[in-house]
């Protein structure tokens, strides 16, 4: 591995991490806070580690596959690091585990808090606090590859880590080219959503945030309510359909404004299924809680339609408390945490498409024993997929329930009880936020031990960078030349 470009792409990383902070020192300006001279260092620190590392002298410039891997990986975890820091100077953290991981959770686009009080940190705090989902939602390291040009194979490595799913493709040729494209729609989608909230009424703040969390599917709000404190049906309809639409496939956006039809979208079968689960969902859970949670079937269809959206697409926004939802529920939206939105989506989870391979091939394996002579390709409408890709999904499922049973059991240690502890992992490791229990919807993670916030980090980078980046490094075949 060339770990030299590592540390030179970190280095681009970390500049542009402190470029992105300069929007929250400009609202520490606007509100007169006394966040400025905080962010001002932060930003400093930043630049300058990010300076250092790219100074580094390379004489191999080419990005393969290991060093993507290695990129991916220590990219996240570094811009994490740095990008704590305005909490810990701004002093809203004594704890640099809180510090980490509530950036975690933002740039992961959990959206898990361990603040208690939200409403008491200042505007410029929030805006930051908020800005890491936006940023983490389409992925800190696509921006990069948006302005910088393709360095080797190994670039499109970490468009594939952080634009997820089993199958990946490239809309241009370059892979920047493909970043930019990406990018501009979701520059696009998210100035469509603020100004739509706009027209609710909502401040122009407010929306900018809102749109964040919304759009990176992050859920990070500047309530301590979340969206349920503005109490509008309006503002309910909008960011629901937002959030669903963040759920989607990002490349399909491109392909219908290329084709100019918005045909394209019901060409793909993972966007019906996907709209399938999220009918289905809200139509059960909307008959169970009526005349238990809500009084009627319209109160109930609104938040039940609002809370699948938020939980599908892993965004965690709440507009009621889901917890004390009937039992049936209850079930229903845990499982919901383990399927997540489409790929390429900013959504986390192990995605629409994956769930459908699953059944697929289940579904082969019973017609393979009752015509044991039948050969049956598996297709995603037209199309046969690979089996490399089917290779990929059983083990990436493998080990994704591997690694939920296991932190379970960790946090289980901790002593919480099983509720609590198998609901934090699946919202963290499905990059969802709020959970069941002790990290239900009206509560926090403040309360867990700086244990359990350190292991259900490392679930939250782990589900964002879909497992295999980060679980590669610990091979050493991944560190030689």
């Amino acid at each position: 591995m060339n770990l030299l470009i590592v540390l030179k792409t970190l280095g681009i990383l970390l500049l542009g991490e402190s470029a992105s902070m300069l929007p929250a020192l400009f609202v520490a300006v606007i509100y007169g806070e006394n966040t400025i001279f905080p962010f001002i260092i932060s930003i400093l620190i930043t630049a300058l580690v990010g300076f250092a590392l790219f100074s580094v002298k390379i004489k191999d410039n080419m990005i393969r596959y290991k060093e993507g891997f290695a990129i991916v990986s220590f990219g996240w975890l570094s811009a994490s690091i740095l990008g704590a820091l305005p909490f810990l100077f701004t002093g809203a953290f004594s704890s640099f585990i809180d510090a980490f991981f509530e950036t975690v959770s933002g740039f992961t686009t959990t959206g898990a808090t361990v603040i208690q009080n939200i409403e008491a940190l200042p505007y410029s705090l929030l805006f930051w606090r908020s800005f890491t989902h936006w940023l983490g939602g389409m992925g800190i390291l696509v921006l990069t590859l948006a302005i910088q040009p393709s360095l080797g194979p190994g670039t499109f490595q970490i468009l594939k880590a952080e634009n997820p799913g089993p199958i990946s493709a490239k809309l241009t040729p370059r892979v920047s080219g493909t970043a930019k494209i990406l990018y501009i729609t979701y520059l696009v989608i998210s100035l469509a959503e603020v100004f739509f909230l706009l027209i609710g009424g909502m401040p122009l703040y407010d929306s900018l945030v809102h749109t964040f969390g919304t759009l990176g599917t992050g859920g990070f709000s500047i309530k301590n309510a979340s969206i349920g404190a503005y109490d509008s049906v309006y503002l309910d309809i909008v960011i629901t359909i937002f959030m669903i639409l963040s759920g989607v496939n990002f490349a399909l956006y491109y392909q219908a404004f290329k084709k100019k039809s918005p045909v394209e979208f019901f060409k793909d079968k993972e966007f019906k299924v996907y709209l399938s689960i999220i009918a289905v969902y809200i139509l059960v859970i909307t008959i169970n809680i009526n005349g238990r949670a809500f009084n009627s079937i319209l109160e109930s269809f609104r938040y039940t339609s609002f809370q699948v959206a938020s939980i599908i697409t892993t965004t965690g926004y709440t507009t009621a408390d889901f917890d004390l939802w009937p039992d049936l529920s209850r079930a229903l939206i845990l499982s919901l945490m383990f399927i997540g939105a489409c790929a390429g989506s900013t959504g986390g989870s192990m995605k629409v498409i994956r769930i459908l391979l699953i059944y697929k091939y289940v579904q082969r394996e019973i017609n393979s024993l009752i015509h044991p002579k039948a050969v049956k390709a598996i297709k995603i409408g037209d199309m046969p997929v690979q089996g490399s890709v089917l290779s990929n999904v059983m083990g990436f499922t493998v080990l994704y329930m591997a690694i939920f049973i296991l932190a379970t059991l960790l946090l289980l240690t901790q002593n919480l009880d099983l509720i609590s502890a198998a609901a934090a992992v699946a919202a963290t490791l499905g990059n969802i936020g709020p959970g069941l229990g002790l990290v239900g919807p009206s509560s926090t993670y403040a309360t867990l031990s700086d244990f359990t916030k350190i292991i259900l980090s490392f679930c939250m980078i782990l589900g964002r960078l879909e497992i295999y980046t980060v679980i590669s490094l610990l091979f050493p075949q991944s560190w030689k030349k």
